[in-house]
């Protein structure tokens, strides 16, 4: 016989505590409402009003469904495209305005070199590298920490702070030897090393900041805010401008024979880049602290760091991959002609504007998701998200790759020009070798997407490795360049080198990802290509033959660029769209949803 146990007394009314009964879970949303009448009950319970599900807003893409739209992708590279653009059009009124204060000699092709360095590390640090590589482990320590992450957050900051500023002291003392491996130690038809070296004491400290931001920024989209970090180099840029003008209004000319490290315009051209990154890294700040992230340094060490160690040792090894080609492109260009160094740089910074406006903002909005699903071991998300940044890389950047081959001359006309910038035809021949690099933009994109789905892995040996076959693919081919080509095309040859060690880029990152996650959707994006291309070809052969009719007319000016420029736009846009909707190019569909119906 089993005893029962003894009933638990009962409390009077007045004592009991009212206890709500829990919402029962189906597939409808509840909300809960208090009822403020009946108080005098001795038990209170709230009822469940159901309420019908909202439509779920979901944008189509390529033919998958994304994310809500609160927390799409359209929407978060939308807002990063748009600052972005920003940041690349102040980036090219800085550029115009330095070709047309510097025109493209002696001074120009000295700061450039000794800006390199720097420019290198936001290349492959700020731009995505050092961000991409901190993200993965930023979201897995948010997500196992009690802390939400907030304590490794701020070792790694403090840890990698300190590492940053012992190596911009080691860059910055070695300023001499640095520059001599780019240019040589004499003076160049194309560079001065003591003037160089003068602008490397001022530019080097570059480095610092660049590391800061980038490690900000990497924090910041890892907590999923990415407008502050979009928007700093739009600053930047604003700074040099006004630096650019303070140089102008500044009497005098920086002086060659001898270089004075006091001259008053060399440290107004060098401290004040310098000036521009350092706000570049700060307006991050606030950001930071709304998101509740502590500056203060946290000395100690967090075992997981080795692994973040391990992970930046391979970061630095990428970097010094990548200068061995920087620094063969340098020595070929220094030999070859006057400027053409400074021509090289600048056509691929013109390169990296559509890649900065669609590419960039892809990548920053894709990278968090792909961390997140690699690190919850979902690879066929990693696999959706890496074919889709293809296609949309692909379907954007491809229209602007044909245009730019078929106009890159008007494009370096029109915007390279003024002041001093077309002297000896340099505009002309920027132009020029735009028109021979633009095939290399979308392999670019595509391998930089590659490598942040190792990164989102937490790999960072692999995209060194890959960086290591571009440049051994690349070097050959500078260095033929001066055999086979007249000193005056060389740089052309350089630039169609350096697309075209992309494009074997992303043919081995193509390869390597099939083998490290199975199938990885390459017909895919073999298909979005073909069609885009053929869209993109016919679309540019028409509005080159009306600009061959029109620029007949209006010859070589500047003006008449923009013209060439202007008509060209709108009769290739038409073409291409009408032609990729025939081809029934699945990536534009909700761009076909958004137009009228009379449109469709």
């Amino acid at each position: 016989m089993t005893r029962r146990p003894p009933a638990r007394p009962v409390p009077p009314p007045w004592l009991r505590v009212p206890q709500p009964e829990p919402p029962r879970r189906d597939d409808r949303r509840t909300e809960l409402m208090p009822p403020f009448a009946n108080l005098d009950q001795p038990t209170i319970r709230f009822a469940p009003i159901r309420v019908e599900p909202r439509e779920d807003r979901t944008e189509v893409i390529g033919g998958e469904a994304s994310k809500p739209a609160g927390q799409s992708l359209l929407r978060s590279s939308s807002m990063m495209a748009v600052a972005n653009l920003a940041s690349r059009v102040t980036g090219f009124l800085r550029q115009i305005a330095l070709a047309a204060v510097l025109s493209f000699g002696l001074v120009n092709s000295s700061y450039t070199v000794a800006n390199t360095l720097p420019n290198i590390v936001y290349e492959f640090l700020l731009g995505g590298v050092l961000t991409s590589v901190m993200i993965p482990l930023l979201v897995r320590a948010q997500k196992e920490d009690a802390d939400g992450g907030e304590a490794y957050t701020r070792r790694l900051l403090t840890m990698a702070g300190a590492a940053l500023l012992v190596a911009t002291v080691i860059a910055v003392a070695a300023a001499k030897p640095l520059v001599a491996l780019y240019v040589g130690g004499e003076t160049t038809s194309s560079a001065n090393p003591e003037l160089a070296t003068a602008f490397a004491v001022l530019l080097l400290p570059e480095i610092f900041f660049y590391g800061i931001g980038a490690l900000l920024g990497a924090i910041l989209n890892s907590k999923g805010r990415f407008g502050a970090f979009a928007w700093a180099p739009v600053l930047n840029n604003v700074v040099v401008l006004g630096v650019l003008l303070v140089y102008v209004l500044v009497p005098g000319e920086i002086s060659l024979d001898p270089v004075r490290m006091g001259d008053t315009k060399l440290l107004i051209l060098g401290i004040g880049t310098t000036l521009g990154i350092v706000v570049q890294a700060a307006v991050m700040l606030s950001a930071i602290r709304k998101v509740g992230i502590s500056l203060k340094p946290l000395w100690g060490w967090d075992p997981r760091l080795s692994s973040a160690g391990g992970l930046a040792l391979w970061v630095v090894g990428y970097v010094l991959v990548g200068q061995a080609g920087l620094i063969v492109t340098t020595r070929v260009a220094s030999a070859a002609d006057p400027g053409a160094y400074a021509i090289y740089s600048n056509a691929w910074l013109l390169l990296q504007v559509p890649y900065g406006v669609l590419g960039v903002s892809l990548l920053t909005a894709l990278m968090p998701r792909m961390s997140r699903a690699a690190a919850e071991n979902r690879i066929d998300d990693v696999v959706k998200d890496l074919s889709l940044g293809s296609r949309l890389s692909t379907v954007f950047l491809v229209p602007i790759s044909v245009l730019l081959t078929f106009f890159g001359t008007e494009v370096g006309l029109a915007l390279f020009s003024l002041g001093a910038g077309n002297a000896n035809g340099g505009a002309a021949k920027l132009g020029t070798a735009l028109a021979f690099s633009a095939f290399g933009l979308m392999p670019y994109a595509v391998t930089l997407l590659q490598l942040r789905v190792f990164y989102a892995m937490t790999d960072s040996r692999t995209p060194t490795l890959i960086m290591l076959g571009i440049v051994v693919v690349k070097i050959p081919l500078l260095l033929l360049c001066p055999v086979l080509l007249p000193p005056e095309n060389v740089v052309l040859g350089l630039v169609a080198a350096n697309s075209l060690s992309y494009v074997v880029g992303a043919v081995i990152g193509q390869v390597v990802l099939a083998r490290r996650l199975g199938p990885v959707r390459t017909r895919e994006v073999l298909d979005t290509l073909w069609r885009t291309l053929i869209a993109s070809l016919a679309g540019g052969a028409v509005a080159y033959l009306v600009g061959l009719g029109i620029e007949s007319g209006v010859g070589g000016s500047a003006g008449g660029a923009w013209l060439v420029l202007a008509v060209a736009l709108v009769v290739a846009a038409p073409v291409m769209l009408v032609l990729m909707k025939l081809l029934r190019l699945r990536e534009l569909a909700p761009l076909w949803r958004r137009l009228p119906a009379r449109f469709r």
